[in-house]
């Protein structure tokens, strides 16, 4: 239960012979999705995720939002390959709303997080392929425990909650250990942080992932480009504007690096 981003070279060390990494059946690569993060801070969760997609060594797009809002309340993050990932989360976002309207009642949390474990498990084949792998990190509310929880899952849809954090995609490893860090001997465990607090935290996160992966992108100011984060409370999904991003990099990530 590790590294989500590390089941491909576990898979690997058990002997399963996958095709060429990251291509599909034509030999062409396929594009794919980056470094994802979740973690708790006082008013509830914070979602974040770069914006670059890649195929092999090329930057494909600068600009794929890679947290999703599901309903009002859970949001989807993804690493892997979007367009399955997109499809995914447009199942979700139907499944959730066709039973809002026919129960007239939210679907459960804990439903939800079967709901997403079954489309990974449904996925096996083509993640196993190497065509369609997926490794999200699911956030929402739970009303019935009255907290706002993470949970992360690998490409088979195995299960695991968050406690305080979680990562995926080829950047996480470079974070998760500065979120160990953090949460261990920082001024203050990550659950006590303010917003604003959070928000430096992740672009900080965000970014010293883009320099030590190439396939995670960074921010870019000239285009006024930032990650997406998202803030999850019992009020709602929130989605934090680019110029809140853009002052908060600018006095508090900028002038360190």
């Amino acid at each position: 239960m590790g590294m989500q981003g590390d089941f491909f070279q576990l898979l690997k060390a058990q002997g399963y012979q996958f095709g060429a990494a990251g291509q599909a059946g034509n030999g062409q690569e396929f594009t794919t999705a980056t470094t994802i993060l979740a973690f708790k801070y006082r008013d509830g969760v914070l979602v974040a995720g770069d914006r670059r997609a890649t195929a092999g060594n090329m930057v494909m797009y600068d600009r794929t939002d890679k947290v999703l809002e599901i309903d009002r309340h859970s949001v989807m993050a993804i690493a892997g390959v979007p367009a399955t990932a997109y499809e995914m989360v447009r199942i979700l976002e139907h499944s959730f709303k066709y039973y809002r309207r026919t129960q007239l009642q939210e679907l459960s949390f804990e439903g939800k997080l079967r709901a997403v474990s079954k489309l990974l498990k449904d996925n096996v084949a083509a993640a196993l392929a190497g065509t369609g792998a997926v490794a999200p990190i699911f956030a929402g509310y739970d009303f019935e425990q009255e907290s706002a929880k993470i949970f992360f899952y690998d490409i088979l849809g195995a299960e695991f909650e968050g406690v305080e954090y979680a990562v995926s995609g080829s950047g996480s490893p470079t974070i998760r250990g500065i979120l160990h860090y953090l949460n261990t001997w920082g001024d203050q465990p990550l659950h006590a942080m303010s917003e604003d607090q959070s928000t430096i935290q992740a672009l900080r996160l965000l970014t010293s992932a883009a320099e030590f992966d190439s396939a995670t992108g960074g921010v870019n100011r000239e285009a006024n480009l930032y990650p997406v984060i998202k803030l999850i409370t019992r009020d709602g999904v929130r989605t934090l504007p680019e110029a809140q991003l853009k002052q908060s990099f600018e006095a508090s990530v900028s002038r360190f690096v």
